[in-house]
């Protein structure tokens, strides 16, 4: 019989295809994850992997393990959100997935009020611009722009939030509009919505600066170094100028959670005070709309 640990680091291995990647997911070296795929291959008798100088790839079998290790690693996610639905009283860990700007701006300056409402409760707050997998336990919760479409989730438009295009007042005074310039993220997001609409209104003109982090991005603004696409939330707090006559980006605010926890006391709580996170914020229309 295998050591399930042994599959686990293979899993990994697998899906991130990369030794490096595997161990930063995992939080170990690499060293150890060559370990672990070698026990794993010893205990089955099969080649699960080519190496080569540079790389690991998975071989034909190395696939087909794979493959059948993903159920299997599903299945014990699914016993995971099993024992949390479970739970009585609201206490343990909710992680909760949430865009940079938003976590930073409006939910970690509240996690006080949650942890004096439920001192047994830790929330572990995710920062990320990508996707993550509620299927897979990478996240309880995940507030996005969009909606997912995996099957098993519970999605509800929160809310709109409005961007809009800002740049330090004196900025815009010294420098003529033939010369402005526009901050906006790096080829790493270019395919979002933000970065596509910021294009647009840049009509042809050059980023002057770009970058991943939004924020990033509004302290430049700030700086006097162009202008930015932000959230009024942000344009607004840092006193930043919106530019005449532009009309604003909304984007949908989504929640999500899978069916099966989404009724654990935990989740529930996590869920409320996401609510009263987004309530009164500039730029930002809350509502509960969709369920589904």
């Amino acid at each position: 019989m295998f050591n399930w640990e042994d599959l686990h680091y293979f899993m990994v291995f697998a899906q991130e295809k990369s030794l490096s990647g595997a161990a930063r997911s995992l939080k170990v070296d690499h060293a150890t994850v060559a370990r672990r795929i070698a026990s794993l291959e010893t205990s089955l008798a099969l080649k699960l992997v080519d190496r080569r100088p540079r790389s690991y790839l998975l071989t034909v079998d190395g696939q087909r393990i794979a493959a059948q290790g993903d159920s299997m690693t599903l299945n014990a996610f699914a016993v995971s959100r099993a024992a949390l639905s479970g739970r009585q009283g609201i206490a343990g860990a909710v992680t909760l997935s949430v865009p940079p700007v938003m976590g930073l701006k409006l939910i970690a300056p509240r996690i006080a009020q949650l942890q004096q409402r439920y001192p047994d409760l830790q929330l572990i707050l995710l920062a990320d611009t990508a996707n993550v997998s509620l299927l897979r336990g990478e996240a309880d919760i995940a507030i996005r722009l969009s909606r997912a479409s995996e099957s098993d989730l519970v999605t509800r438009k929160i809310g709109t939030v409005e961007f809009g295009l800002y740049a330090n007042a004196g900025y815009l005074q010294a420098t003529p509009e033939v010369q402005w310039g526009f901050i906006g993220y790096h080829d790493s997001r270019a395919a979002s919505v933000q970065q596509k609409w910021l294009l647009e209104q840049a009509g042809g003109r050059s980023l002057v600066i770009r970058s991943n982090d939004l924020m990033i991005q509004a302290a430049a603004a700030q700086a006097g170094a162009g202008i930015a696409l932000l959230p009024h939330f942000v344009g607004q707090e840092l006193g930043l100028e919106r530019l005449a006559g532009t009309r604003s980006l909304q984007r949908e605010i989504w929640q999500t959670v899978h069916d099966d926890i989404r009724h654990a006391p935990g989740i529930a709580a996590v869920t409320a005070f996401l609510l009263d996170c987004y309530a009164g914020v500039a730029g930002i229309t809350r509502l509960v709309d969709t369920v589904g």
